[in-house]
């Protein structure tokens, strides 16, 4: 579609337009069995892309791979190609013999499962499959909203079972001995979305394929994986480190077709939520289906009640998030899907890739923290022939100024690499423990746990989890160990929101947001519907809510600390230095803020008293040298405010050289830290054993104080703003910045003229 003429206004700094490109295809594999394929070409599809038949070779063949094309290029044909020919027939073929499948396993001669990061994938892929496979092949999905006859089903029928890393961690592994059969027939997994586990949830999820892998050789199989991703620049290392092999086979070269796309960079004038609103709203009257892609939950909702006010033609608009319950969930996808529904303000949730027909255009509320996420996003429009129009909205944000102040740098810069540790032993820990309790683990499963296991079993001995006999490592507690892992937060357990009135859950939040989100007296948003808290119950896993509309929205304040526990790393930097470490991180919610929900105005601050929260993590710092201090002339209260503002500003822009958001990380600035004894800008993962974004700040230290400074001297406010260093996160209410002190520390440091 053409960009819209009142879409061109002052607001538009930049369009980039993609011209349409031709396919390229090729033959089906000789190997596909007849029934195979006839059922594809029954659905339109005569022959596959060349890139389809690359990736299907490659896992037919027997090689882990991974295909690495952009959004709406036919990946699942590529890897069902070889899943339906083990799997979906009654002569199932393989590319290389498989002599240790258990004859007793001949029920299901061959079976494959499918992982993804979200359940509305998972369901989406299934009516992918189910249209394409031919009669008889035995799908389904597996998930927490399944019933017990579909559990059994997918254990002891299917030959497709389509899931999430959370149900096989929880329900297939604690139970293997169920799952025999299936995991012992297993020929492929296919994991979707790879690019996705990345940061703590990455190294959760490799940590739950190596405990795959060692259930299935135990019952005789070796199953091939084929990853499913976007495009990266470490597709192959990655790609290894997620599944356990030094690499992978890589499938790049996109042979699909491509609809002309325009992607328009918006600088709201005001409000960029406002803005998203009101584009939104426009172009479903021009009768045009949207998504719109926000960052939080609570923008979700407001947009899409936003939105909803301002449409004229009467097109419906609804918010669609996590938290929401299955059935909330379910209905919202059958709308888009079927196109009753015209717009839908979403968080990440959509991104991963439902494959919704007649999606015209897409609004991206700010730079999602990925060169890939946010052509993931952008891919939901335009797919097959239909023109795509994209709108990225600047929020007022360090990052979004400098990105929309050098294009290049996201049409032209190569997708960024997947940070991923699987080593982690605040991660890897708990899933030996979990290991364990499947089958007891012995010095042979260094092999798939690495060498820091033993190290790791002797210290959850010294714990009393684990206890060593001749015969290996057991574990010695009543309950199951994977009820003390989440893979996607830091609490366990969700804590449920719950109407007081009624006793009806509302939604959920995970233990680690609940201090900042649902205290007492915060006003929390579910379906557009405005709640507030009455009662926190933490210990309950419950707060307590009633259904008002109070006119203001709260914003947490809290008081860190950071304590440097050991260098790893250490370098000269300018005029200062900067490290890399281990360190303890103390936080502690202490009050909020009411402010008004249209100005946003404040209206008073509450104090609170809610308990601290230690977590030990890895961080990066810099120091910077008293004489330099001497130098710059800065008092203390401007160097207190030169270095908060600074940390604010790098925090805001480190998602250019690692890939995570703002969320993943924090920091701390100090005038005189007790462990450094100089003034020192702290910034650090936000997560138990880190997850690799601050070492990756550390080897770029340079590049990202350079950004930083630029950001600081370009920005054209008088005294600070959002789009240089007020924070949406800041703890503590964005008090005491000074954007020209940390102007003069920052060039200071670099060893540039601080006095221009």
């Amino acid at each position: 579609m053409a960009v819209p003429d009142w879409l061109m206004g002052d607001e538009v700094v930049h369009v980039h337009h993609r011209e349409a490109s031709a396919g390229r295809t090729a033959d089906f594999p000789d190997w596909l069995p007849t029934a195979v394929l006839d059922s594809v070409q029954a659905q339109g599809i005569q022959r596959p892309w060349a890139h389809q038949r690359e990736l299907a070779e490659h896992a037919f063949a027997g090689r882990h791979a991974a295909i690495c094309t952009s959004t709406a290029s036919g990946k699942t044909l590529a890897y069902l190609l070889p899943v339906m020919a083990a799997t979906a027939v009654a002569d199932g073929v393989l590319g290389i013999p498989v002599e240790s499948v258990r004859a007793r396993l001949v029920t299901r001669k061959h079976t494959a499962l499918y992982l993804a990061p979200t359940k509305a994938l998972a369901h989406d892929q299934l009516r992918s499959a189910t249209e394409l496979c031919p009669d008889g092949w035995k799908v389904t999905c597996l998930d927490g909203d399944s019933d017990q006859q579909e559990r059994r089903f997918a254990r002891e029928f299917a030959s497709y079972v389509l899931t999430n890393p959370d149900m096989l961690h929880r329900s297939v592994l604690p139970n293997h001995s169920r799952w025999a059969g299936f995991l012992g027939s297993l020929r492929y997994v296919v994991i979707d979305e790879a690019h996705r586990y990345r940061g703590v949830f990455g190294a959760h999820v490799a940590a739950v394929i190596r405990r795959l892998r060692r259930l299935c050789a135990m019952y005789g199989a070796h199953p091939v994986f084929i990853l499913a991703s976007a495009t990266a620049s470490n597709a192959g290392e990655a790609g290894g480190r997620l599944i356990g092999e030094q690499s992978i086979e890589v499938v790049d070269d996109d042979a699909s077709p491509h609809a002309a796309r325009d992607v328009v960079l918006w600088q709201p004038s005001d409000s960029p939520h406002g803005d998203a609103a009101r584009v939104m709203a426009n172009l479903v009257d021009e009768g045009k289906q949207v998504i719109t892609f926000v960052a939080s939950r609570t923008l979700a909702e407001l947009i899409a009640v936003r939105a909803q006010d301002q449409v004229t033609g009467g097109g419906q608009i609804a918010s669609y998030r996590s938290g929401y319950l299955a059935q909330d969930r379910r209905g919202i996808e059958r709308a888009l899907s079927g196109g009753r529904l015209r717009g839908v303000a979403a968080t990440n949730a959509l991104e991963l890739g439902i494959d919704v027909a007649g999606m015209d255009a897409v609004v991206i509320c700010g730079f999602p923290g990925t060169l890939a996420a946010l052509w993931q996003q952008a891919g939901r429009a335009g797919r097959g022939v239909r023109d795509a129009l994209v709108v990225l909205m600047a929020r007022e944000d360090p990052l979004d100024v400098y990105l929309f102040s050098h294009p290049e740098l996201l049409f032209d810069a190569p997708v960024e690499g997947t940070v991923l540790h699987p080593e982690n032993p605040w991660i890897l820990g708990p899933h030996l423990a979990a290991a364990a309790q499947e089958a007891a683990l012995t010095s042979a499963d260094v092999r798939w746990f690495g060498d820091g296991m033993e190290r790791l079993c002797a210290q959850l001995a010294r714990q009393g989890l684990l206890r060593q006999r001749p015969t290996g490592w057991f574990w010695t507690r009543p309950e199951r160990a994977v009820d003390s892992i989440d893979l996607r937060s830091l609490g366990g357990r969700p804590l449920d929101i719950v109407d007081r009135d009624t006793g009806r859950v509302v939604g959920q939040i995970e233990r680690g947001a609940a201090d900042r989100t649902v205290h007492p007296g915060a006003v929390y948003l579910h379906l557009g519907e405005q709640w507030l808290v009455d009662e926190y119950l933490p210990d309950e896993l419950q707060a307590l809510v009633h259904s008002e509309r109070p006119g203001f929205y709260t914003q947490p304040k809290s008081l860190s600390e950071v304590r440097i526990l050991g260098v790893s790393q250490m370098r000269d930097f300018g005029r200062g230095t900067v490290s890399c470490g281990d360190v303890e991180i103390g936080e502690q919610v202490v009050g909020y803020l009411r402010r008004d929900e249209i100005t946003g105005e404040v209206w008073d601050t509450t104090p609170l008293e809610m308990d601290e929260h230690q977590l030990r993590t890895r961080a990066m710092w810099w120091e910077v040298p008293d004489d330099l201090v001497a130098e710059l002339g800065l008092n203390a209260v401007q160097l207190a405010g030169g270095a908060h503002a600074a940390e604010h500003c790098a925090i805001g822009l480190l998602p250019m050289f690692a890939p995570c958001d703002r969320w993943d990380i924090g920091g701390v600035s100090t005038v005189i830290h007790p462990d450094t004894g100089r003034c020192t800008i702290v910034v650090h993962d936000g997560h138990p054993g880190g997850a690799g974004f601050a070492e990756r700040g550390y080897e770029r230290a340079e590049e990202w104080a350079l950004a930083t400074l630029e950001r600081l001297e370009q920005c054209d406010c008088e005294a600070g703003c959002p789009r240089c260093v007020v924070s949406p996160k800041c703890g503590n209410a964005n008090q005491v910045l000074d954007r020209d002190a940390a102007r003069r520390l920052m060039s200071g440091l670099l060893g540039i003229d601080a006095f221009e």
